[in-house]
């Protein structure tokens, strides 16, 4: 049974479907800079979540330049989003930096971005907008067993991970629907090991922006695991997920990839070692 699934429901993943998903988180939020709970609070990116997000656009803009990102040739057949404004922040970066380089090689138009609130973060009830020590004072007992037993126990008036599948799961249909029908079915009759240089597939592609908590959801249902073992997956801020469908088989092709980052480190470093250099610390 897939995860908030009816174990007698359709297959979630079209038979045969050859097609790549990838999957990028926002970048950092104000709520995240103040150390709140997010949820569904629409907080918007911070001055360097602005800069994650144009970093992460910029590497799936040219995504085969060594080293080279297993996506497919060809522009993505969508750019699918949550609504909320870290998300959709970080989508609007991504779709203009890909149409800014197809513009340059003419390679077609990007399609426009869309949101799906089935991909809204999970709600977050009474712990969104909160300091994260206001939480462990007042919900110390209902955080601890979240982090522990997350089907059982969540943030009073939030949503129960049961209920966030349940939604996850219609919008990865419709998205992998979508994907089936731009495509040809593939087989499982070819090697399934990797580096021998292919080239980069032809299948089609498609790029959601989301959250880290229903990243964690969408791919314990693509696999087919259940939601206990939720905390299994993590996501960085801006980090990229790669899902290949080899004739309806899901394969992990890369995970929570941040090397585009690393200028970032290496300012933060910088700015480090001047804010110590002005205090006299060691």
């Amino acid at each position: 049974m897939t995860p908030g699934g009816d174990p007698e429901a359709a297959p979630l993943i079209p038979d045969r479907l050859d097609a790549t998903l990838v999957l990028v988180r926002h970048g950092e939020s104000e709520y995240i800079v103040e150390g709140r709970f997010q949820g569904q609070a629409d907080t918007p990116l911070s001055r360097r979540g602005i800069h994650q997000a144009t970093l992460v656009a910029g590497r799936l803009a040219t995504p085969h330049q060594a080293p080279p990102l297993p996506v497919p040739s060809g522009l993505p057949l969508e750019l699918v989003h949550s609504p909320l404004a870290r998300t959709r922040q970080t989508a609007e970066a991504i779709q203009t930096a890909m149409a800014d380089a197809s513009g340059r090689v003419g390679s077609g138009r990007l399609a426009d971005a869309r949101p799906d609130a089935a991909f809204k973060e999970i709600g977050q009830g009474a712990w969104e907008g909160l300091h994260r020590d206001e939480i462990v004072e007042r919900y110390g007992a209902e955080l601890a067993a979240w982090r522990r037993r997350p089907t059982e126990v969540w943030a009073p008036g939030g949503e129960s991970l049961a209920l966030v599948a349940q939604r996850v799961r219609t919008g990865l249909e419709q998205l992998l629907a979508t994907l089936a029908a731009a495509g040809v079915p593939g087989s499982r009759d070819r090697d399934p090991v990797s580096g021998y240089g292919e080239a980069p597939a032809t299948h089609p592609w498609s790029i959601l922006v989301g959250h880290d908590g229903v990243f964690k959801v969408s791919l314990l249902t693509l696999f087919g695991l259940p939601l206990e073992r939720f905390w299994m997956w993590t996501m960085d801020l801006c980090a990229i997920t790669i899902i290949e469908f080899r004739a309806g088989q899901p394969v992990v092709r890369a995970h929570n990839l941040t090397g585009h980052l690393a200028s970032l480190l290496d300012e933060r470093t910088v700015e480090e070692q001047e804010a110590r250099s002005r205090s006299g610390a060691l």
